[in-house]
């Protein structure tokens, strides 16, 4: 007899390496976790991105709200200064507007306006260091020009102050005027104040309602240097 064949073992299963491999259920339920998990990130970032926009937007709107406040709250004070009156300013009626090119004998000191030379002062804000003609400042309140003077008696301290105020304000100018009667004069078209300091607060209060104020003759005319 010949040999007999020689029989194979069998493999049982669950023995040895597996060899299974994740079903595509599996691989389609990890699939979508994972888009999941991604969309509820996407959500959370979304709703921290409109949360600092709103919050942002909101500093916006409370800030330009602020500003705008600020801005009518200084406009009314602005306009409640304006008609305000002011204690001790001088006012003077049926003033003279013509042009005249010879000298002219103001009954005030400064002038506070009548007859005057065709041409004006240069008003946007000017500081002259000497005396200026009469004839040609009144033509410059006749503008709506504030004209602030003041005498020996005033401190640099003063004229210091007032020039800085001076150049920041158009349609207004200062200069020396040595045979003033008031430390400090300030005067506008039929309008004069006079005051012992720059830190009178009238000084503020008199440019407030009379730089372009109503006494105004010519509103709207230039005051920078006549051609």
């Amino acid at each position: 007899m010949g040999s007999a064949a020689k029989q194979q073992p069998t493999k049982q299963p669950g023995k040895g390496k597996s060899n299974v491999r994740p079903s595509t259920a599996d691989r389609r339920a990890r699939i979508a976790e994972l888009r999941a998990e991604e969309q509820r990130r996407d959500r959370r970032n979304k709703f921290i991105a409109i949360g600092a926009a709103a919050v942002l937007l909101a500093g916006m709107v409370g800030g330009g709200a602020w500003i705008a406040l600020d801005a009518k709250q200084k406009k009314d004070k602005e306009a409640a200064a304006a008609k305000a009156p002011i204690d001790g300013v001088r006012t003077f009626d049926n003033l003279a507007r013509n042009h005249v090119t010879t000298k002219v004998t103001y009954p005030q000191t400064p002038p506070v306006g009548g007859d005057h030379n065709p041409v004006w002062l240069n008003c946007m804000g000017t500081v002259y260091d000497k005396p200026v003609e009469n004839e040609n400042a009144v033509h410059a309140l006749e503008h709506g020009a504030v004209w602030v003077t003041y005498n020996a008696k005033a401190s640099a301290d003063d004229v210091s102050t007032l020039s800085s105020r001076v150049k920041t304000t158009p349609y207004s100018f200062i200069s020396p005027y040595p045979d003033e009667p008031g430390t400090i004069t300030l005067t506008a078209w039929g309008t004069q104040l006079t005051v012992d300091s720059a830190a009178d607060p009238r000084v503020a209060s008199f440019f407030t309602k009379y730089v372009q104020g109503p006494q105004t003759q010519e509103p709207g005319a230039s005051c920078s240097t006549a051609q």
